[in-house]
């Protein structure tokens, strides 16, 4: 049949990226403690670059590598398998994607240790240029607990807390040991306390009681972040973004904050 996507064209236009958006597919991710964890992932982008001579790119060819690569555990090598791939079925120079999924975390409460699962916000984001080292993104959204310090210290009693979202994102050329699970450690221990999704009465106490003494503004909790980050090995980038979803405003504190090394 004939193949319209592969007949010229004359505008003299190339495509710095073409491909597919927004495609749900349930796939693999690598888990920390070995196996791998079934996720439903939303595919927010995966393109390549067209040359200007050709009229498109093939569609369909992007969710057969998809479909192919779904029974893999997703990380940092197999982003970059994936990619090799559709440079090679595209005849492409450069290739981009960029994956978010749910990830659950194994939770014990701090006293009682009943377990539960804890939800967190994950991006992969691949981007590679054909015979070079992959540019792998990795983000970590981890909802947590923040106390204000101007509260505590004007009020007789009590001091205003909330809940926060805190968004890591580290960049790597070399595969190394940062996963998911470290990368939201490293998160929560920047907030004035973690939270939990089952808690006990004796729990509740000592995560009140945590957040109290560790009071934290939007600025503390990304400048502690920013040093935790620094002190990671094997990393060529990473960005910070802290809100936290005010208790007695009606609107966010916000910081973010991004850097080389």
């Amino acid at each position: 049949m004939k193949d319209v996507q592969n007949m010229g064209d004359t505008r003299g236009i190339a495509i710095q990226r073409v491909g597919i958006s927004r495609a749900w597919i349930p796939f693999l991710v690598a888990a920390q403690e070995g196996g791998s964890q079934h996720v439903t992932a939303s595919i927010e982008r995966f393109t390549v670059d067209l040359p200007m001579e050709y009229k498109g790119t093939h569609m369909s060819r992007f969710m057969e590598i998809l479909h192919e690569s779904a029974n893999r555990p997703l990380n940092f090598l197999t982003v970059d398998e994936l990619l090799k791939h559709v440079l090679c079925k595209l005849s492409a120079k450069s290739a981009h994607i960029a994956i978010s999924f749910k990830y659950f975390i194994k939770k014990a409460a701090p006293i009682s240790k009943k377990k539960s699962l804890l939800d967190v916000d994950c991006m992969f984001i691949g981007d590679k240029i054909k015979n070079e080292p992959l540019d792998f993104t990795m983000a970590v959204t981890v909802p947590v607990t923040s106390l204000c310090p101007c509260s505590k210290e004007i009020s007789a009693y009590g001091a205003h807390n909330q809940r926060s979202r805190i968004k890591g994102a580290v960049k790597f050329s070399k595969e190394n040991d940062i996963t998911i699970e470290k990368m939201a450690g490293i998160i929560e221990k920047q907030a004035s306390s973690a939270v939990y999704p089952i808690l006990k009465r004796e729990d509740e106490k000592f995560v009140t009681e945590t957040a109290y003494d560790n009071p934290k503004f939007v600025e503390d909790i990304l400048r502690d972040l920013v040093l935790a980050l620094r002190k990671l090995d094997k990393i060529d980038y990473f960005s910070v973004e802290c809100e936290n979803f005010e208790s007695i405003h009606n609107h966010n504190a916000y910081a973010s904050h991004q850097e080389y090394k």
